[in-house]
């Protein structure tokens, strides 16, 4: 399954995790959860930042 980034609709994503991706063009980090599209930023000490909303999947 190929997974396209929801931000920028780039292919360049990879999983780091179970569930969890990552976009190499807008650099963020990005999961579905619960029907829900949850995105991150990941800050210079590599934590992950919660963007402000998530947006419901349709």
């Amino acid at each position: 399954m190929i997974i396209k980034c929801p931000v920028c609709g780039g292919l360049q994503v990879g999983r780091v995790g179970s569930d969890q991706y990552y976009c190499w063009n807008c650099f963020l980090e990005f999961n579905f959860r619960k029907g829900m599209l949850n995105l991150y930023e990941v800050a210079e000490d590599g934590t992950l930042v919660a963007m402000e909303s998530s947006s419901q999947l349709i």
